[in-house]
């Protein structure tokens, strides 16, 4: 069992640090970059998105239209960066559109 600390420390310094200590970053980019796509890209979108996943910098987005898919390629630079500010770092490089 970990030292307890008895110093104050504010819940967001606590969970950074549970998460840090466990390794749990990878699984929250992962759950953060679908929240995002999600928001970003409005229920036009997603009610065509079957799945969203991230694996390494790519993220994976499986559209059920393959109109929307032809669409949204042309627009994947940008689609990238928009994702990337909502996120707050640089996690996405590539975006695949199956």
């Amino acid at each position: 069992m970990p030292k307890r600390n008895n110093e104050h420390i504010s819940i967001k310094d606590a969970l950074k640090e549970f998460v840090e200590t466990n390794k749990l970053e990878k699984g929250l980019n992962k759950v953060n970059a679908a929240e995002a796509w999600a928001k970003l890209m409005g229920n036009g979108v997603n009610n065509y998105t079957t799945t969203v996943k991230l694996e390494r910098e790519t993220l994976y987005v499986q559209l059920s239209s393959s109109v929307l898919r032809e669409e949204l390629g042309y627009g994947k630079q940008k689609i990238i960066d928009m994702l990337n500010e909502e996120l707050g770092k640089d996690l996405i490089k590539k975006l695949v559109l199956r």
